[in-house]
């Protein structure tokens, strides 16, 4: 591995055009299936929370609780995820991601079977638990398993189909939730995840290899260093403004602009479009210029359309708001990639579970803190000047925090580490 660092300049060097290095053996179709089994399995957590934030409206009239209070069925879940994922983490290293995932899959799938028949927001929100349960399981596993195929300088192009599944999932997720508030009322948008689970288990029982690298011995070996640190605060950040901004989108356009569960989904499509896109773009840009430059341009694009959407005179329904969309979803799309990338690479294999859970742990609390200030901002009601007011927190968040952060990743993560003592 010492020699990975030296070498890979000149092997950057002679990328052909695609990006792909010409002098490299082409990844083993099985890697690709590996890759496709574990995104879908994290798509599927994903989903989750974006199919669930179109069903909240519909929940609170089901259930007979206020609008706001519902902010607690997406922080139940998000908060049992990531105070599962360090354990979780540490299961992969020592018992494989194969396992771990499947037992992680059945758990959630058995949540969201209660969740679908539970008459009350306490028992509602237990059950959201058991589901954050399960996907702190399956979060480590599936990163650490995605990337095992791959070497640590074509990371980045594995990473971008990784975002783009993340993309797909904000685009399915509020299509499918509305079709189904819509057509079945918001139980079914809890049972369209048991099946969900069981295909996603499926395809890692077919194409995850029981060890996809080597175990850790004892869980030894230090995974927290400068690189991860600064790559769990952009991933952090990333989320409370994306979990953030669809609960604030949702509340708004339904409560306020009177649209239909549908409707109001149909606006975040775009979004979902364009993280989909600039992920694959990003892992290129990755492999060939480092994290850095992805992720400033992240913020930049991010904090762009956020700080457009926070000037007061602009309306929030309006048609020509919608291009406003496009740099915010560009720049979420750019973010995914880079802290994966950084944060591998700059540990062993063997640390990968415990890594994986790191960035999901920051991710969770992120999406968590975004989902409760986006519930705590409009407990008073969802007006337009209580949403100015909570995007230009967010465009602060994104060129304040943000670009800092951005600034603390090397011009590229090289080379993998040494193997841990």
């Amino acid at each position: 591995m010492a020699s990975t660092a030296q070498e890979r300049p000149a092997r950057r060097r002679r990328r052909s055009r695609t990006g792909a290095d010409d002098d490299r053996e082409p990844i083993p179709r099985e890697a690709w299936a590996r890759l496709g089994a574990c995104t879908a399995a994290a798509a599927l957590l994903q989903l989750d929370g974006t199919v669930i934030t179109v069903a909240l409206p519909d929940v609170a009239r089901g259930l007979h609780v206020a609008n706001s209070s519902t902010a607690i069925v997406l922080s139940a879940y998000f908060a049992a995820y990531a105070l599962l994922l360090f354990p979780g983490g540490r299961l992969v290293d020592r018992l494989g991601a194969r396992r771990v995932a499947l037992i992680g899959l059945g758990i959630f799938a058995l949540g969201a079977a209660l969740g679908a028949v539970v008459s009350s927001l306490a028992l509602l929100s237990l059950t959201r638990v058991l589901q954050g349960i399960g996907a702190g399981l399956v979060s480590p596993a599936a990163l650490a398993g995605a990337v095992s195929g791959f070497p640590p300088d074509r990371r980045g192009s594995a990473l971008g189909i990784w975002g783009a599944s993340a993309g797909l999932a904000n685009l399915v997720g509020p299509l499918l939730g509305g079709i189904l508030t819509v057509a079945f009322g918001w139980r079914a948008v809890w049972w369209v995840l048991v099946p969900l689970a069981i295909l996603a288990a499926w395809g890692i029982v077919v194409n995850v290899p029981k060890v996809v690298h080597e175990v850790a011995e004892g869980g030894r070996g230090r995974v927290l260093n400068a690189t991860v640190a600064a790559a769990a605060i952009v991933a952090a950040l990333t989320f409370a403004v994306m979990i953030g901004t669809f609960y604030l989108a949702e509340q708004y356009l339904q409560k306020t602009a009177h649209f239909s569960a549908l409707g109001a989904s149909a606006v975040l499509v775009v979004v979902g479009l364009l993280v989909g896109a600039a992920a694959p773009l990003a892992g290129i840009l990755v492999d060939r210029r480092g994290e850095r430059l992805p992720t400033a341009l992240g913020f930049l694009g991010s904090g762009l359309g956020l700080g457009i959407l926070a000037i007061p005179a602009v309306s929030l329904d309006a048609i020509g708001t919608g291009l406003a969309l496009i740099p915010i979803g560009l720049g979420l799309g750019m973010l995914f990639v880079p802290v994966s990338r950084a944060a591998l690479n700059a540990t062993p294999d063997a640390s990968h579970g415990r890594v994986s859970a790191v960035l999901s742990t920051a991710r969770l609390v992120g999406a968590a803190l975004g989902a409760g200030l986006a519930g705590v901002a409009l407990s008073g009601g969802p007006s337009a000047a209580t949403v100015h007011g909570a995007l230009l927190v967010a465009t602060a968040a994104c060129l304040l925090i943000g670009l800092p952060a951005a600034g603390q990743f090397g011009r590229a993560t090289r080379a993998v580490v040494q193997p841990a003592a």
